[in-house]
């Protein structure tokens, strides 16, 4: 089971958020960013879920990458080289009972203001399922933000 830890949250964290068009970045080789990095991390991603939401986050900008998204899939990098042991362990017994869980947060797409829904499903223990999502309506609330999750 992967365990959540302050540092898998702060992937992205940087003085001001990832948007498309950033006037002093410069642009990146589009090929090489979209075919080897960001295909690889999405590989990933099927056995890290810790890393889904910052390799979602950074695949937004496949079209038109600058430098700064680059050294963003960069700190996955080097994040996956520290963490190399965490990943989804599949116990042999088990229990079969099927829970779900799902959160949102509120706007927190700083470019169109939509919010991001998660969620995982478990039976017994062993993580089965699970996903992350841009909202595809503006939530005015946060109640409507988790509805809108817990409905998908």
């Amino acid at each position: 089971m992967v365990k959540y830890t302050a540092s898998t949250h702060s992937l992205l964290r940087r003085q001001k958020p990832l948007s498309p068009s950033e006037k002093e970045a410069n642009d990146v080789e589009v090929p090489i960013f979209i075919g080897s990095m960001i295909g690889s991390l999405m590989y990933l991603t099927a056995s890290r879920p810790d890393i889904m939401f910052a390799v979602c986050a950074c695949s937004r900008f496949q079209v038109t990458p600058k430098s700064s998204h680059l050294s963003a899939v960069k700190r996955i990098f080097r994040y996956l080289k520290g963490k190399p042991k965490l990943g989804l362990w599949y116990p042999s017994v088990s229990l079969f009972d099927l829970e779900s869980y799902s959160d949102s947060d509120y706007a927190g797409v700083n470019i169109d203001r939509k919010s991001t829904t998660g969620g995982c499903q478990f039976l017994g223990r062993i993580l089965i399922s699970w996903q992350c999502k841009k909202q595809t309506i503006v939530a005015t609330s946060t109640t409507k933000a988790e509805y809108v999750a817990t409905a998908s």
